[in-house]
């Protein structure tokens, strides 16, 4: 096992966790917004009159309604990444990181056009009448690549477990057990139930189910959002002005964050764009595909409302929650993982200028240092402890160190063993606490434990992590939800229509034992099929570009002609 996870992260780091992958993805999508002169603008207004169904023709061929694949592949999209991930690039990268975030789900949009389009264009029907599509038919019958789509195909169904199923779980899991206090086992039971109901009705009912959770799911967090922005009114602006005067600097120390680099502010806030809205994934288009529209143009077009809906308004609105109520800065008291932990030789504090700058370098990771190839960079002067640290009744009194938690200088720690204060020595090396003890203190927290604590920051007060519960569970529920079906097409691809059946009472086993084990091998395997599914969607998009330029051109002049208008309606 140990091997396994070895060559898997080896694997991981050559690919999704390269840092050339988020450039493949971010330049693709700019390629193509040039190359098709930026439709997310000129044909936004366009978009949206087809996601209202201005222009659905009775009788068009698919399962779905413009609207309600819209909303399905949205479920795949908004997730927990929406409440934890936004957290988790401003922990890392400061405000700047949003800025990236916009810059990404801007490209995004027109990645988002082209694979659907060309998705929908390429689509067949399966052996019980419904429509299929997704990239893996445009690998085949448009590039002639059949094992790249078998590839393709393969990665997604490993993926719906390891993007939406798995790791969907665990989150609700966790989430309901700290704000309510029910046990994994009972959340992941019922849930799981819920789910097996609705993936038993089919295709149709799982469409229908995630047209209604998205703007059911969508109203409750935008409402519990506002209630802590509007509250915290008076430092919108300021958040608003600290994104954009970061963006190309990187963002300052403030409080107990101790900065970070532009470099590191650009692929966090790249990194958690491109894989809030998964543009360029190629997952959303197997939902696209089945939408009822005769133009494969006209559903590429309702497409281009995903990231935008996804990242430029909801995961705005996280930010602004974040960054208005000033806990990004804000030190809580919270347990301490080893893994999150380091112990450093000396006294630091982040009172100190030259302490804040000496932390601010050693906290960079290598590969954002250094800028460009010319630049050097800075000296770490900072070193990790080695050694013993004496503990008297849960209190360090071992002086000459600083622990850092969460890229943080830890303050009023303190030292349990089995709940109990602990007296005695600890083993650390090369930073890393070899003794098995519980520390606590107080430290800057991340994820969805800092947007819990941004939403008790307004008009609810301590109602407000409530709002956060709820979304987590009706965000992650949609997801998975909506990768069932992702899977479902996948398989069917594969293996025809008999695979469904047993896809589905696996995917539904899965949901409950993620709820109450620890199923990190699959989510690590599944880091390496994302990238599998995205880098031949790449690819195919690149390849076809010419088509879809002039698959475009063609619908506009069949649309001018049906409708009798000129060409102002391409603006």
């Amino acid at each position: 096992m140990d091997l396994i996870t070895v060559v898997l992260n080896f694997v991981d780091s050559l690919l999704g966790s390269a840092v050339w992958f988020p450039f493949a993805l971010l330049g693709t999508g700019l390629f193509l917004t040039l190359y098709l002169g930026f439709p997310q603008i000129r044909y936004f207004r366009h978009a949206l009159q087809h996601a209202r169904g201005k222009y659905d023709k009775p009788g068009a061929e698919g399962d779905a309604t413009h609207f309600q694949a819209l909303t399905t592949a949205i479920s795949g999209t908004v997730g927990t990444g929406n409440i934890g991930g936004v957290a988790f690039a401003i922990f890392l990268g400061g405000p700047a990181a949003l800025f990236w975030m916009w810059a990404t789900a801007f490209v995004g949009m027109t990645s988002k056009f082209v694979e659907v389009t060309l998705s929908h264009k390429y689509r067949e029907k399966d052996d019980n009448g419904h429509i299929v599509g997704g990239p893996m038919y445009v690998m085949e019958k448009g590039l002639n690549m059949k094992w790249l789509a078998v590839l393709f195909a393969i990665a997604t169904v490993v993926s719906s477990f390891g993007s939406g199923n798995l790791p969907q779980s665990r989150g609700i899991a966790d989430g309901v057990e700290a704000t309510f206090g029910v046990p994994g086992i009972v959340t992941g039971g019922v849930l799981a139930v819920m789910l097996g109901l609705v993936l038993l009705g089919g295709v149709q009912r799982i469409i229908k189910t995630a047209q209604s959770l998205v703007p059911t799911m969508s109203v409750i967090y935008v409402i519990g959002a506002l209630a802590v922005i509007l509250w915290n009114l008076p430092q919108i602006g300021p958040s608003f002005a600290a994104v954009f005067s970061d963006a190309f600097t990187g963002s300052a120390a403030a409080g107990g964050f101790l900065g970070a680099s532009f470099a590191y502010a650009f692929n966090r806030g790249v990194n958690r764009g491109l894989f809030s809205n998964e543009a360029g994934q190629g997952s959303a288009p197997i939902a696209h595909a089945a939408a009822k529209a005769d133009e494969p143009v006209s559903e590429g077009m309702v497409s281009i409302l995903e990231p935008f809906i996804d990242t430029i308004i909801i995961c705005t609105l996280t930010a602004l929650v974040i960054l208005s109520s000033g806990v990004w800065t804000t030190k809580f008291e919270n347990g301490f993982g080893h893994f999150d932990m380091e112990i450093l030789e000396g006294h630091y504090s982040d009172q100190r200028e030259e302490d804040r700058e000496a932390l601010f370098i050693h906290l960079q990771p290598a590969d954002t240092w250094p800028v460009t190839m010319f630049i050097d960079p800075p000296e770490d002067s900072v070193l990790s402890f080695s050694g013993e640290i004496e503990v008297v009744v849960g209190e360090i009194v071992t002086s000459d160190i600083t622990i850092l938690h969460n890229r943080s200088v830890a303050e009023d720690v303190t030292v349990t063993e089995d709940g109990e204060p602990f007296t005695g020595v600890i083993l650390v090396e090369n930073g890393t606490v070899e003794t098995d003890v519980d520390i606590r203190g107080r430290s800057l927290v991340h994820s969805v434990e800092l947007t819990t604590h941004a939403f008790k920051q307004g008009a609810f007060g301590d109602w407000g992590q409530y709002i956060v519960s709820i979304g987590l569970v009706l965000f992650a529920f949609s997801t998975a939800v909506a990768w069932s079906y992702y899977g479902d097409r996948s398989i069917t691809y594969l293996l025809g229509v008999r695979a469904v059946v047993p896809y589905r009472v696996l995917y539904v086993l899965g949901f409950f034992v993620a709820a109450i084990v620890d199923t990190g091998l699959i989510w690590l395997i599944s880091a390496v099929t994302v990238a599998l599914m995205t880098l031949p969607n790449l690819l195919s998009m690149i390849w076809l570009r010419e088509e879809m330029k002039a698959t475009v051109a063609e619908y506009w002049e069949k649309f001018e002609a049906e409708n009798n208008v000129d060409g102002s309606s391409r603006r």
